[in-house]
């Protein structure tokens, strides 16, 4: 077997993760009922470079939001380790941000901030724009009004807003102007990572459309590196520069973007391309679409095999799949796949 080299850490990498697991334990309905340990990442390695955007797709329950908890260190994980690069500059050094207490954790979370999927329900309804904004550059570095009051102006111009609009409330803005409030507060400490979970699933398709090439012209004038979540693949086809593909935690397809996209190797990489719908009506009619069989494997206890061999149209009766778990391999020099039997 090739050995992999797209998930080793290089000085480009503004975030590493290596062998990242969580598990959550669950307890019975009765005091006398044994735990059950529930596994919900496995062993997650991934790299993004600086500058460039990782998109991270697969179905609702995959473990998407965990794995963004996880970095975010919003809850602990297991084992493995998160490397984040100070800033972007080619001679800073990364520090696993998982040896950090709390005091240091703080400091950390300046470089690396977060865009919601909801944009009201990640706004407080109580607090005006400018408090919103305002708030962590007071707090965390001591701005005092009239320099936050320039620097918001500043953020609200950088996300397209009108400086006017300071002093109204959440409810008062449409969801594209929220989702920009919620940029604005992300870049108020010039991150230079950030994490966007799901930021235009909860928009019209318009509005989509408008949040995305305001995403995309920050990174480049920004230079920001992004973790980009979402289950909609014309999405992450549109901002993504590679993209890793997950499966009940596990990544079952890595690469760049482009490859994985022309050419993708696991079934249910190609099962997700199937369902995803193309704008030519010609071609949409001649494409014949990969359903799914069976139920999604439960990820409590030990587990054999491939996880995805009983919904699999090409491992569900080979008896390799049932027994041998698959790891990434090289499909080429850019792409990944965690299948036994791999499209060529």
């Amino acid at each position: 077997m090739v050995v992999s080299t797209l998930n080793q850490a290089t000085s480009e990498s503004a975030l590493s993760i290596r062998n990242l697991r969580h598990t959550y334990t669950q307890r019975g309905a009765l005091a006398i009922k044994k735990k059950t340990s529930v596994e919900v990442l496995k062993d997650i390695s991934l790299e993004i470079p600086a500058g460039k955007t990782l998109g991270l797709v697969g179905e609702s329950g995959c473990g998407k939001t965990t794995l963004v908890k996880a970095i975010l260190r919003l809850i602990e994980p297991t084992s493995g380790e998160i490397l984040l690069r100070s800033d972007s500059s080619a001679d800073s050094k990364a520090q696993d941000i998982l040896t950090l207490n709390k005091s240091e954790m703080t400091a950390v979370r300046r470089n690396m901030q977060v865009v919601f999927q909801d944009p009201y329900g990640s706004l407080n309804p109580r607090m005006s724009v400018f408090q919103t904004v305002s708030e962590p550059l007071h707090t965390h570095l001591g701005m005092t009004h009239d320099a936050c009051k320039q620097r918001v102006s500043e953020l609200l111009d950088l996300v397209g807003l009108d400086p006017i609009l300071v002093d109204r409330y959440p409810h008062e803005f449409s969801g594209g102007q929220r989702q920009r409030v919620g940029i604005a507060r992300a870049l108020a400490f010039e991150p230079s990572v950030l994490i966007l979970d799901e930021p235009v699933s909860a928009l019209d398709v318009s509005v989509q459309a408008q949040i995305l090439n305001l995403i995309i012209g920050l990174q480049k004038k920004l230079n920001l590196t992004y973790l980009f979540v979402s289950h909609d693949l014309a999405v992450i086809q549109h901002v993504a520069d590679q993209v890793a593909v997950m499966y009940l935690g596990k990544i079952v397809e890595y690469g760049a973007a482009d490859e994985v996209f022309s050419k993708p190797a696991h079934p249910y990489t190609q099962a997700l391309l199937s369902a995803s719908p193309i704008p030519d009506v010609d071609l949409e009619r001649k494409r014949k679409r990969i359903v799914l069989r069976g139920d999604i494997s439960s990820s409590a206890g030990s587990h054999l095999g491939c996880q995805f061999a009983n919904r699999c149209p090409v491992g569900a009766d080979d008896e390799r799949c049932k027994t041998e778990s698959p790891i990434l391999q090289n499909m080429s020099a850019k792409h990944q796949a965690s299948c036994h039997y791999p499209a060529k």
